[in-house]
């Protein structure tokens, strides 16, 4: 459950949230509009945060709690381990980002079931 409410795992939420955004935003500016132009760019720097950096930050947290549990053994210095799932790698943050059309497009109306 916590994975439910944590950073990181299938999808990216903030993908999902950032193209649903910017695809509603062309769907009542218009796609020519500099406001939809904005909330696209501002949706890949999203999408590439959450595969690059925060991924990153993740894989260096694990080389971190290894470092700690093997060297420190002995002396408990944490009480807790820093989080490892931070980022989301590329094909969470796509499948992220076609939740956020696909949602974008019932809430308009564009699909049906």
């Amino acid at each position: 459950m916590m994975r439910f409410f944590g950073a990181g795992g299938m999808p990216s939420t903030h993908s999902a949230l950032s193209m649903c955004v910017a695809v509603t935003i062309g769907f009542t500016e218009g796609w020519d509009s500099s406001l939809f132009a904005l909330a696209l760019v501002i949706s890949f720097i999203v999408m590439a945060d959450a595969a690059g950096v925060r991924r990153e930050t993740g894989e260096q947290s694990k080389v971190l709690n290894k470092i700690i549990l093997e060297f420190f053994a002995e002396r408990k210095i944490r009480d807790k381990n820093f989080e490892e799932l931070i980022g989301h790698t590329p094909f969470e943050v796509i499948v992220g980002a076609f939740i956020g059309i696909i949602m974008a497009c019932i809430l308009y109306g564009k699909l049906n079931f």
